[in-house]
């Protein structure tokens, strides 16, 4: 594996392209005056407002994703290190996917908006909630890498008596690489799939709509202005396509230096149609930077050392002071902690123990209709992205190129697809029920197609030319070699393509149209009408509470046993 120095450079190298792109789009819209966010929301849907919207919606979802990136790795690395952690943080995973992001709604409101008033505190709630929609996924993802490293590996470091950092740096991190690239990709998507619900945030009386993309392509979805959603779409697609070849596309290559080898790869490691050019932007303009810099380092680190009297770090007093902060800091989340698992059981007993709307018996019924439509959308995955995953694990070319074109087409919100669902599908076949699973279907396959191409990006070269040696035909060496591997992958990826399913249904089995809603009967319909049309703090909590039971049901009784049949059963060890 390549040392943590290199992996260091080569991702702030593919990461600095769109960052500086981000700071140079931040210093033209300067002029910008911020203001507290409009209540009751109004927004145009002027086109040449488009380029600030796209500014906007940009900033949120990539202070979320790297908050998300963060998070991902530290809760990921701790849950996989300890099967006693892994029984309590996994679950907590599970059930945080397993709520929609209208479920964050009342905390948003109340926490952030409390917090700093004005569009601040709605700014910082906005991206909470896209925080939300990126980071599960994430995390099973390195948590999936962690538990999946060979055994020898580990053995090895800990025969050389490697300390715990030496083993993050040399091991942990970069067999996190390849899944992370791509469920990084997945983020993204998710996180511009449901863009408009975190930035138009609504509890009842409580409405914000901040400037962006997402609440610039529902305000044209609603007034029917076709041009506009479309002069939307474009401006999504633009980022996408620049952040496809500045980012995605050098981070996919360079992910596949760390997958498990022992023998040299045939496979040439080459960017999609030549655009190895545009890709090396962003590593050279790091490696400039870092050139002009490193005298400035070298004089300040030269003049530290030449005053520092001794070693700061290892004075008997330094080292009490900062075990003391450390033993605060965890004092102060202990309490925090506890305060908020007491506070939230208090509410949810009186909340639950308050008489039911008569609504509420109808519940199961609806978690039995969603949970079927759920399951068809799932079958539906399963059927065209295993075949796709296996054709890529054959064909570089296809491999390239599916990802790019899977990016794109899963950004697009689901709004966008309004306009389709309601002239074809509702209208010629008069089937809600159809529109409704082909909604579902856009918010829970990427999950899977990603998980399936990372897992077949991490198949060693040597253990292909040895089953293609053996003369096997293709279906034997799927069944023998490509199924297998991609065991854990497609266990993840189903894991979190069920947490946007439910997400998803937020979108399918309910939505506005030109002044008429079109909704379905389901848990998604019922926590929609009660966010958005009779405020009912007390069935938004049912309805939660059912989708978080079923989901913990199927990963209890289906999914973790399968999983960790997979991990340890499918792991590559030599």
């Amino acid at each position: 594996m390549a040392n943590s120095r290199s992996m260091t450079q080569r991702l702030f190298g593919a990461a600095f392209s769109f960052v500086a792109l981000a700071a140079v789009i931040a210093l033209f819209f300067t002029y910008r005056r911020y203001q507290p966010a409009p209540h009751p929301p109004r927004l145009s849907v002027d086109a040449r407002e488009l380029p600030y919207y796209a500014f906007c919606s940009f900033y949120r979802m990539l202070a979320a994703y790297l908050i998300a990136l963060v998070f991902s790795l530290i809760y990921g690395i701790a849950a996989a290190h300890s099967r006693a952690r892994e029984r309590v943080m996994i679950p907590i995973i599970d059930i945080a996917q397993s709520v929609p992001v209208v479920g964050f709604f009342p905390a948003a409101i109340f926490f952030f908006v409390a917090l700093a008033p004005g569009r601040l505190g709605v700014e910082i709630a906005a991206i909470f909630l896209i925080f939300t929609s990126m980071a599960w996924n994430m995390v099973l993802g390195v948590f999936e890498s962690v538990r999946t490293i060979p055994n020898d590996s580990m053995e090895a470091l800990g025969a050389f008596g490697a300390n715990s950092w030496l083993k993050l740096r040399r091991l942990l991190l970069p067999a996190c690489v390849p899944k992370l690239v791509y469920n990084s990709i997945l983020s993204w998507v998710a996180g511009w799939y449901y863009l408009i619900a975190c930035e138009i945030i609504t509890a009842g009386p409580t409405s914000y709509r901040l400037p962006g993309l997402g609440s610039y392509l529902i305000t044209a979805a609603d007034k029917g202005r076709s041009g506009e959603i479309v002069a939307g779409l474009l401006a999504l697609l633009a980022i996408i396509v620049t952040m496809d070849l500045l980012m995605w596309q050098p981070l996919s290559v360079w992910a596949e230096k760390f997958r498990y080898e022992f023998a040299a790869s045939p496979e040439p490691m080459r960017s999609l149609g030549g655009l190895d050019a545009v890709s090396a932007i962003g590593p050279a303009l790091v490696r400039a930077v870092r050139l002009s810099f490193t005298p400035v380092i070298r004089a300040l680190r030269s003049a530290l050392s030449a005053t520092a009297p001794f070693n700061l770090a290892a004075h008997p007093a330094i080292v009490r002071a900062g075990r003391l902060v450390r033993l605060m800091v965890m004092a102060g989340f202990a309490f925090l902690l506890v305060y908020g698992v007491i506070a939230g059981a208090i509410a949810l007993v009186r909340t639950l123990s308050a008489p039911w709307p008569a609504i509420a018996a109808q519940i199961p019924a609806a978690t039995l209709a969603s949970t079927i439509r759920l399951t068809i959308a799932y079958l539906i995955s399963l059927g065209w992205t295993i075949p796709c995953a296996i054709y890529a694990s054959e064909n570089q070319r296809f491999a390239r190129a599916i990802a790019p074109i899977a990016e794109i087409i899963g950004s697009v919100p689901a709004t966008a697809l309004f306009p389709l669902i309601v002239l074809i599908v509702i209208r010629y076949t008069g089937g809600m029920n159809l529109a409704s699973i082909l909604l579902i279907l856009t918010g829970m396959q990427w999950y899977l197609l990603f998980n399936l191409l990372g897992g077949v990006n991490q198949i060693p070269a040597d253990l292909k030319e040895a089953v293609r040696s053996m003369g096997l035909s293709r279906i034997a060496r799927w069944r023998k070699l490509t199924l297998p591997a991609i065991a854990p992958s497609l266990l993840t990826g189903s894991i979190t393509a069920w947490g946007g399913g439910w997400n998803a249904l937020i979108l399918s089995e309910y939505f506005p149209y030109r002044g008429v809603t079109h909704k379905v009967f389901g848990l998604g319909a019922m926590l929609d009408v009660a966010t958005y049309e009779k405020y009912n703090g007390q069935m938004i909590l049912l309805t939660l509470l059912s989708m978080i039971l079923v989901v913990i049901v199927l990963n209890r009784l289906v999914w973790r046993r399968l999983y960790d049949l997979a991990t340890e059963r499918y792991r590559i060890d030599y």
